[in-house]
């Protein structure tokens, strides 16, 4: 119960110095204690029961009475204050410890000042009030041993073991006489500072003081030992010297290994101790409980708690807490809450274990559904509740709820807390709000390595590279050493820039300040890959020494994303043979390498894995099978994955559209967008990006200007450049060139590389040689580097019989060290890849291929009148060569291929790199009439299915 403290100035007793004026506080509904007389007070000796009873509202209620009563019974007046200065200690009320020591400066009684002070300096230490009792402790003239002991108390249990260490050495100097009590504080910020042989020094002394029989000594120096890592040291001691008939001896020993992660060592204590047959009491319970806090030792905990049961007596809040916490641990969130709801008393630290439960389980929607039913029980917010909330908000993307809390953070003064605003940080960084995020960091009065690791985390998250870098520079600059954490969130900056130089400085850094842990490991991998660089990402991941499935992951992750999907497959392959079992992540990226080599069997046996596996059919998986199958060539696949998925979200529609639209399925395409549309969902860019293209490679060219006008109109989404490329693209396709090209001028934005590769090739196809002039020149202007644009170029200028131009691309290309990908086509047969390329004679049936397109291409010219076109080679050499490399197209090749290998009526997949050439397209056709098979054909640009002499494209490519 709060309680009102009045701003006053007051004559100071010469029996104890004055502290700082006490502040006013805002409290609603305070306790208000009369002035004290002048005269020494007596108090009736119930109020020292009262406190004992620990009622801090009803002894206030009581000093009160008696205060006025006429004839009180006496008690000396030091007692009465120390009475309540102790209950203020232990519930941890500074404003009501703050009125008492108001009142004993002003009340000019006969008071023992030095017990009295040391008791002030006792109270504001527990109550979290460093700055009062170090204050108080300077203007003492006079310390006792208690007096040094309350105050290097207090630099221990407010987190600062430096000072304890130093106080104690000042104590040292000063010839003070140690007792007992010195020892355990001192001892706990030895291990607190990890300082073992400080630790030790202070060992040898209490045995030359006498003090290792004292079990609070010795147990403090199990402590010690444990903290410093030295268990063998810790139990040698517990062993020697400790009485093993004494529970709180137990107690410490299993507190000590719980405590440093060493769980299998405390449950063996636990034992020994039911052995010995020492009674266990709630402490004991609580540090067992906290061994078997990992999802290994659950069955442990389970048996405690099923024992605790069986005990037939009423459990202790702090062992129903323990358990609470145990189960979360252990991921066991039910029985969490089970226990929770059986709980017959509550306390802050029970709601607040329940509510961490939901959120370290990721459980993040359930966390605020629990949330609102502690207020609606009527338990106040406070600062772990506060953190805890965040951090859900913040998992939810829920910035509205997230800046209520902040609000009320601000309101009730939590907003000050180091931990609150990191986490607050966090919130709005992951709800995409740079400008809130920055504001709360600028205004944070301390900052330490998390607020500076949460910034650049955020900024790197949010596509602030710049400003992360920024920002890591300033904390360089300071001399603040970084850590794992920091450097993991930087490398996150430097992936999105893909700039590889930055990269291997920070890569140097790792390594000067030996930094390397299996995380940044690991990490460093995966950056690599992002930007490009497999061979460094290779190197990193083969001198990884325990490789876990994260390690595998990421190397696979690096190939896939380089376009190198059959190294990818074959560490995938590899990471097997180690016994290592993959994870859904890199499940996922082998299905996306299946999907880019169109490896349609390693696919069907990734999907078969997963559901054999238990992964659910929904979200990621589901998008990424219809996503497989589609690329695949196996469109009815795709739709059979999307039809069994419960819950469809908004990336399974857009995959859909997006499967359909490659597959030349325009309205099939616009009809699954309008059904999404009826689900309620809200289309985003990516949705309206797939749509678009469907629209694009199916002729669509009205309703794809409809649905980006609106997405523009309607939905307020400001179109991307790959928006505005589409639409050209779709314009271009329809020979409306001059509409495209009026179209990219009245853009707001400049148009990019990509636009102009977009009309350059529709420039290509329809032969307009003014406008094509005009993209070539813009797009070497704009990315002179990509050999692909040259190429382009240069074909653009081989179609209208340009040669001199095409030998000057030609040139460039050789003078700046550019290559062209070579043509490359490849066909999956019984689980395995055939690769040709153009004129390929490298294949084991290289002859019986040949001979077979002979063969087919005779039969063709026979019955379907096929006549090579030869306007599609853009070499400038004679016309018998030029036919001869049409019929030695990659594509041709696998089709052979793929008629000798399979039986007559089985559909031919085939996956080419680069776009089908006109001829190929022609041939293609008349083998799927002549021959009555199905092929489908994945090109660069789309897929082609080619059946009864008619292709899915309506040669619209």
């Amino acid at each position: 119960m709060a309680m009102a403290v009045q701003l006053c100035t007051f004559q100071c007793s010469s029996t104890l110095k004055p502290h700082r004026i006490i502040p006013k506080t805002q409290n609603k509904n305070p306790l208000k204690i009369p002035k004290l007389s002048q005269t020494p007070f007596k108090f009736n000796i119930t109020l020292k029961e009262i406190c004992k009873r620990g009622n801090l509202e009803e002894a206030f209620l009581e000093l009160q009475n008696f205060i006025t009563s006429q004839n009180p019974p006496q008690l000396p007046p030091d007692e009465a204050y120390s009475s309540i200065l102790d209950i203020c200690a232990a519930k941890k009320t500074l404003l009501q410890g703050q009125q008492i020591h108001a009142h004993i400066i002003t009340s000019n009684t006969d008071i023992d000042s030095v017990f009295l002070s040391t008791k002030l300096v006792f109270m504001y230490g527990k109550c979290g009030s460093l700055s009062d009792a170090k204050n108080l402790f300077d203007d003492m003239p006079e310390r006792t041993i208690f007096t040094w002991n309350a105050m290097i108390g207090a630099y221990v249990s407010n987190g600062e073991p430096s000072g304890a260490l130093e106080l104690y050495r000042e104590m040292r100097l000063s010839d003070i006489t140690l007792d007992a009590c010195t020892f355990p504080s001192v001892l706990k910020a030895c291990g607190l500072m990890k300082d073992l042989n400080y630790g030790a020094e202070i060992h040898g002394l209490a045995i030359k003081c006498g003090f290792i029989s004292v079990i609070f000594v010795a147990n403090s120096l199990v402590g010690m030992y444990a903290k410093c890592n030295e268990f063998d040291r810790a139990a040698q001691l517990f062993d020697r010297v400790i009485e093993k008939g004494d529970v709180v001896s137990w107690n410490s020993i299993i507190s000590a290994y719980s405590n440093n992660g060493q769980g299998s060592e405390a449950l063996r204590f636990f034992k020994r101790m039911q052995d010995s047959g020492v009674a266990k009491n709630s402490f004991t319970v609580v540090a067992a409980l906290q061994a078997c806090a990992k999802p290994s030792f659950s069955k442990f905990g389970m048996e405690i708690h099923a024992a605790l049961l069986r005990s037939d007596r009423e459990l202790d809040v702090i062992e129903t807490n323990a358990l609470v916490i145990m189960y979360s641990r252990c991921g066991r969130t039910d029985e969490a809450l089970r226990v929770f709801h059986k709980m017959e008393e509550k306390d802050s630290i029970s709601w607040n274990s329940m509510l961490s439960t939901f959120v370290q389980n990721d459980l993040y929607k359930e966390a605020v559904a629990f949330f609102h039913e502690m207020l609606e029980a009527g338990h106040k917010t406070d600062l772990v509740s506060t953190v805890s909330i965040l951090t859900a908000l913040g998992r939810l993307g829920n910035l509205r709820n997230g800046m209520e809390v902040h609000g009320y953070a601000i309101k009730h003064g939590l907003d000050s807390d180091l931990q609150v605003g990191n986490t607050l940080i966090d919130m709005y960084a992951k709800c995409c709000c740079i400008h809130y995020m920055t504001q709360v960091y600028d205004e944070m009065l301390n900052k330490d390595l998390i607020s500076w690791t949460s910034m650049i985390a955020g900024y790197a998250q949010n596509h602030c590279y710049l400003e992360a870098l920024e920002l890591f520079r300033e904390v360089q600059m300071k001399g603040i050493r970084v850590d794992s954490m920091i450097i993991g969130s930087i490398l996150l900056a430097c992936s999105g820039m893909t700039c590889i130089s930055s990269v291997k400085q920070i890569h140097a850094n790792i390594l000067r300040l030996n930094l390397f842990d299996h995380v940044l490991e690991n990490t460093i991998v995966d950056v690599y890959g992002e930007c490009g660089n497999t061979e460094y990402a290779s190197l990193i991941f083969s001198r990884i020494g325990n490789k876990d499935v994260v390690s595998w992951t990421s190397l696979i992750s690096s190939y896939v994303r380089n376009g190198m999907e059959n190294e990818a497959l074959e560490v995938f392959c590899k990471m097997g043979e180690t016994g290592v079992k993959p994870d859904l992540v890199s499940l996922l990226s082998i299905l996306s390498a299946s999907a880019s080599l169109s490896a349609s069997g390693k696919g069907k046996e990734i999907h078969g894995f997963l559901i054999r596996k238990g992964f659910p059919m929904d979200g990621s998986v589901a998008s990424s099978l219809v996503d497989m199958y589609a690329r695949c060539g196996n469109i009815e696949n795709s739709f059979k994955v999307f039809n069994l998925v419960e819950h469809q979200d908004l990336i399974l529609w857009t995959s859909m559209i997006n499967a359909s639209g490659m597959h030349g399925q325009g309205k099939e395409a616009i009809n699954i967008f309008n059904r999404m549309l009826g689900r309620g969902l809200k289309p985003d860019h990516v949705t309206f990006l797939a749509l678009l293209c469907a629209c694009s490679h199916s002729g669509l060219v009205e309703e794809g200007g409809r649905y980006f006008d609106l997405m523009r109109n309607s939905y307020q989404l400001e179109p991307w450049p790959d928006h505005y490329g589409c639409v050209v693209d779709l314009l271009g396709r329809a020979n409306r060139l001059d509409e495209a090209y009026s179209f990219m001028k009245n853009m707001p934005i400049e148009p990019t590389a990509t636009i102009w590769c977009a009309l350059l090739g529709a420039c290509r196809v329809h032969s307009n040689k003014e406008l094509g002039d005009i993209a070539v020149k813009k797009l070497l202007e704009l990315d002179p580097q990509s050999p692909g644009n040259y190429v382009l170029a240069s074909n653009t200028f081989a179609s209208t019989g340009r040669w001199e131009a095409v030998d000057e691309m030609r040139n460039i290309m050789r003078t700046r060290g550019l290559r062209k990908d070579p043509a490359c086509s490849w066909i999956e047969i019984n689980n395995m890849v055939h690769t040709f390329m153009v004129r390929d004679v490298s294949h084991p049936n290289s002859e019986e291929i040949y001979s077979k397109l002979d063969e087919i291409t005779e039969r063709l010219k026979r019955e379907g009148g096929y006549v090579p076109e030869t306007k599609y080679v853009l070499h400038d050499i004679q016309e018998d060569e030029k036919v001869n490399l049409l019929y030695g197209h990659s594509e041709r090749l696998a089709t052979a291929f793929g008629l000798i290998q399979t039986s007559p009526g089985t559909p031919i997949r085939i996956t080419k790199n680069l776009r089908v050439c006109g001829d190929c397209h022609v041939f293609t056709k008349l083998v799927s009439k002549i021959l009555e098979r199905v092929i489908i054909v994945r090109d660069g640009n789309r897929f082609h299915r080619f059946e009864n002499g008619v292709c899915s494209c309506k040669d619209f490519w």
